[in-house]
C-alpha cells in the first residue's frame, strides 16, 4: 500500500498515468463549495473550479443528494429509450434557451463540439448540396481536443503535432468583422466562437462583433454556433453568455458546469436545424445518462434558486476593479480583462508558472493559459473576502516581481 502523502501518490500516479498534463505536486482528497482539502488535510481556496466545471462548487450537497437519489434507482439506460431526468433537463434547457427546441446529451465539451459540427455540416449539405460545408473559427480559440474540436481550435501550437487535421476550417481574427467577410464563400455552412476565449487568453467578445456576426449569418444563410462550454450557467453575469450580445445562436454548445462535477455535454439548436439529426446519423453511449441529467436539473435549480448569475456579475466587477488597481500599481501587469467571473491577469514577463506554483504553497488553487497569463474561474459560490484573499497575495507577490 502506497503511504498516502502528496509526494507519495504524485509518484504513484505518475508511474501509471499518461504524461499528458504538467501535474502539480498536491493530491486533492475532499472539497466543498469554494473549500479543497489535500491528502494530508490541508486546505485551500479554489479559484480555478475544475476549469469552469464547477460553478456551484465542490460536492455541492444539493447537487449530491440529487445524483444519489437517481443512482439508487437508475445510472445508465440504452438511449433507444428515454429517461426521465434526460427529458426533464431537455425541456428545462430548451425554455431557459427561449430559442431552443431540441437538445442532444454528450459526455463532455470536445463531444459536444464535435456534435455540433456534424449537425451544422448536414443541416447545410442536405439543404444545399455537399459542397457545402466549411466552417469559420477563430485564432486564440479552443474547442477541445478530439480530432474534429482541434481542427476547429486555431492555435497551431496545439494542432502541429496531430496533422493532418480535418479539412474545411478556416480561421478568422477575433473581434475582426472584416478578417470574417474576407474567408466566407459559397462554400460556408457556420461560424463558431466563444463569446469569451478561455483558453486563449479571456478575451471577451465585443458587442458590436457579435452583432455584425449575427447579421452576416442571416444574411447569407450560415449557422452561428456558439461554444458556451465554458461561460454557460452564469459564468459571466448570465445563464449564457449570448444574452449580454442580445443575439442568440443558431446552435449552443454547453457542457462543463452542466454536471456540477458529473460528466455532460449538450448540443441545444432549433428544430428546424435539428431535424436533420435522423436516426443513426449521430449518438452517444453514455450520452444524456440519467445520473448526470438529475446532476443537471439540480445544478439549474441551484444557480437559479441563489441568484448565481447575479452574483457572478457582482463579485466580478468588484474583482475585475480590485485587479485594475494592481495593474495601476506595477508596470508588470499588462492588462486586466474579462466578464463575471471569468477573469484574465496578463503580465509583460513571463512569470505566471511561478505564481501558480507559489500560490499552492499558500493554499490558494490558481491557473495559468500561458506564461504570461493568470485564468481566475472560481466557483460562483465564493464570497467577497475570499476575492480580498487573493488581491492581497497577488498585491504581496507581485511587489516582488
Amino acid at each position: 500500500m502506497v503511504e498516502l502523502n502528496n509526494s507519495a501518490v504524485f509518484s504513484w500516479g505518475s508511474e501509471y498515468m499518461m504524461p499528458t498534463y504538467s501535474r502539480l505536486p498536491v493530491v486533492f482528497l475532499k472539497g466543498s463549495m469554494q473549500y479543497l482539502w489535500d491528502i494530508e488535510n490541508n486546505k485551500y481556496i479554489d479559484y480555478i473550479a475544475g476549469y469552469g466545471c464547477l460553478n456551484v462548487g465542490h460536492s455541492n450537497k444539493y447537487i449530491v443528494k440529487a445524483v444519489k437519489r437517481q443512482v439508487e434507482k437508475l445510472i445508465q439506460p440504452s438511449n433507444v429509450y428515454y429517461n426521465l431526468p434526460q427529458v426533464e433537463l431537455a425541456e428545462k434547457l430548451c425554455k431557459l434557451t427561449g430559442f431552443g427546441s431540441k437538445v442532444f446529451f454528450a459526455n463532455s465539451g470536445s463531444e459536444s463540439i464535435e456534435g455540433a459540427i456534424k449537425l451544422a455540416r448536414k443541416y447545410s449539405t442536405d439543404k444545399y448540396g455537399n459542397e457545402r460545408y466549411g466552417v469559420i473559427t477563430f485564432e486564440r480559440s479552443f474547442h477541445g481536443r478530439t480530432m474534429g474540436a482541434l481542427s476547429a481550435t486555431a492555435q497551431p501550437k496545439k494542432q502541429r503535432a496531430f496533422e493532418p487535421l480535418l479539412e474545411g476550417f478556416k480561421y478568422a481574427e477575433f473581434n475582426n468583422i472584416d478578417s470574417v467577410r474576407e474567408l466566407i464563400d459559397k462554400n460556408t455552412c457556420a461560424i463558431m466562437l466563444e463569446p469569451v476565449q478561455g483558453e486563449g487568453g479571456v478575451y471577451p467578445a465585443e458587442k458590436g462583433f457579435i452583432k455584425d456576426l449575427k447579421e452576416i449569418c442571416i444574411k447569407n444563410d450560415i449557422l452561428l454556433i456558439l461554444d458556451e462550454v465554458q461561460t454557460g450557467f452564469g459564468r459571466t453575469g448570465k445563464m449564457f453568455a449570448y444574452e449580454n450580445y442580445n443575439i442568440v445562436p443558431d446552435i449552443l454548445v454547453v457542457a462543463k458546469s452542466l454536471g456540477g462535477g458529473m460528466p455532460i455535454g449538450a448540443i441545444i439548436s432549433t428544430s428546424d436545424i435539428s431535424k436533420t439529426f435522423t436516426p443513426g446519423v449521430h449518438g452517444s453511449t453514455f450520452g444524456g445518462n440519467a445520473a448526470s441529467c438529475a446532476a443537471g436539473l439540480a445544478v439549474i435549480d441551484y444557480i437559479l434558486n441563489n441568484e448565481l448569475s447575479r452574483k457572478a456579475k457582482e463579485l466580478g466587477n468588484y474583482f475585475i476593479s480590485r485587479l485594475a488597481r494592481l495593474e495601476k500599481k506595477y508596470s508588470v501587469i499588462s492588462e486586466v480583462r474579462g466578464t463575471g467571473l471569468m477573469v484574465g491577469l496578463e503580465f509583460s514577463e513571463p512569470v505566471a508558472a511561478r505564481l501558480v506554483s507559489e500560490a499552492l504553497e499558500d493554499g490558494l488553487v490558481i491557473n495559468k493559459v500561458s506564461d504570461h497569463v493568470l485564468r481566475f474561474l472560481p466557483p460562483l459560490v465564493i464570497k467577497k473576502g475570499h476575492l480580498d484573499k487573493l488581491i492581497k497575495w497577488l498585491d504581496l507577490k507581485i511587489k516582488d516581481i
